[in-house]
């Protein structure tokens, strides 16, 4: 063979072709594969070729091992012989899962579809997945390997996809924390995850995702967000609101989801001063814009904020309520004040889907028979209005 024989000796291709030990032929393997990875002429590529063949079929896995370490990461390493390596043993296979460039996202998404936990997380572990191979592991990987896929901001994945993912592993928290973590979530997959991830991470989908308004607002009021109420009612109560909001300011703590909970409890001293805090506006002018009976004044504030535009629904019917019971002398009951503000939510103009209308309009209900204590409540006037 005319293998570059300065760099490889005619004694280097007999002991691996017939050396007498598996720690010959792994040298051996390894030495030709360097050479290799460094470049050859045509006829050399040819003769390298039908070696690496005879190393892929070695019977000594030590052998093998030595080729798939050696080139996991040289695109001179043949397809076929990279497709023989995937389907050894998982020793075998793993480097080149995770870091061979000569896969197709085809020969990849097969891989997942048919092999084991192991080779499926290493394929996983690849810095760039595509859209072939994450529908695999959406529809047929392991928990493992899904997780890892999901965490990785480089790994494209449809829509339908992370939906099939939620399908799968929606009561598996890793899985569900790190769909919400990714960078971009269609609309779709944010709006489900609320119902599947923790306190923290509902949080995190108000602040960094598109949720529509009356997700939002179904977050506010949702009662398992117990750490983040307690914080609002900690608020409430608070004697120096300037300095407690700084001070959350500072934590990073003073989130979107936060204020739309001190609204939706009706905590607007709060709202007024987190607000002010975060559009870098004094008080006594963001209580003005808060407070303006015009349409532009608390959405100018909030945009300053930086709250997403489809949070603001939520707050107008926040502020709206406060001025129609502080009228009645009842802005401090809280039950009255949500049911209050669903009903002005819903009879807001906007477009709203029909089960997500039927969801708040359920939810007024149930505050309104928790609020009577006896007997099921009168349809309020909001229904006409979601239906």
């Amino acid at each position: 063979m005319a293998i570059s024989r300065s760099a490889l000796t005619e004694a280097d291709i007999r002991k691996l072709v017939r050396g007498s030990t598996d720690d010959e032929r792994a040298a051996a393997a390894h030495k030709l594969c360097r050479r290799i990875d460094h470049g050859l002429d045509e006829a050399e590529r040819e003769a390298a070729c039908q070696v690496l063949t005879l190393m892929a079929a070695d019977a000594a896995e030590l052998v093998r091992r030595a080729l798939a370490v050696t080139l996991k990461a040289s695109p001179k390493l043949p397809r076929e012989i990279a497709l023989q390596l995937a389907a050894d043993v998982e020793a075998v296979a793993t480097p080149v899962l995770r870091h061979s460039p000569v896969f197709t996202d085809e020969d990849l998404a097969e891989i997942v579809r048919l092999s084991s936990v192991a080779k499926q997380v290493a394929v996983a572990h690849r810095e760039t997945l595509g859209e072939a191979v994450t529908t695999a592991l959406a529809e047929t990987g392991c928990q493992a390997a899904l997780k890892l896929a999901c965490a990785n901001d480089n790994a494209r994945f449809t829509e339908a996809a992370l939906q099939t993912a939620c399908d799968r592993f929606g009561d598996q928290e890793a899985v569900t924390t790190a769909i919400a973590f990714r960078k971009v979530l269609p609309l779709s997959v944010s709006e489900r995850l609320v119902a599947l991830v923790s306190e923290q991470v509902r949080s995190h989908l108000v602040d960094r995702h598109a949720l529509t308004p009356e997700t939002a607002l179904e977050v506010a009021l949702g009662a398992r967000e117990r750490a983040t109420v307690d914080l609002v009612e900690q608020a409430g109560r608070t004697a120096d609101l300037q300095a407690f909001v700084a001070h959350l300011h500072r934590q990073e703590r003073l989130t979107a989801s936060l204020l739309l909970r001190a609204a939706a409890h009706g905590h607007l001293a709060f709202v007024e001063w987190a607000l002010a805090e975060l559009s870098g506006v004094p008080h006594h002018r963001a209580w003005l814009m808060i407070h303006d009976a015009g349409p532009l004044g608390l959405r100018a504030v909030c945009e300053r904020a930086g709250l997403a535009p489809s949070l603001l629904p939520a707050f107008r019917a926040a502020v709206d309520t406060f001025h129609a019971l502080q009228a009645e002398g009842a802005a401090r009951d809280r039950s009255r004040f949500q049911e209050r503000m669903l009903e002005r939510f819903l009879t807001q103009p906007q477009e709203t889907a029909r089960e997500e209308v039927d969801y708040l309009v359920q939810r007024l209900d149930a505050l309104s028979l928790q609020m009577r204590g006896t007997g099921r409540p009168e349809r309020p006037a909001a229904r006409a209005a979601g239906g």
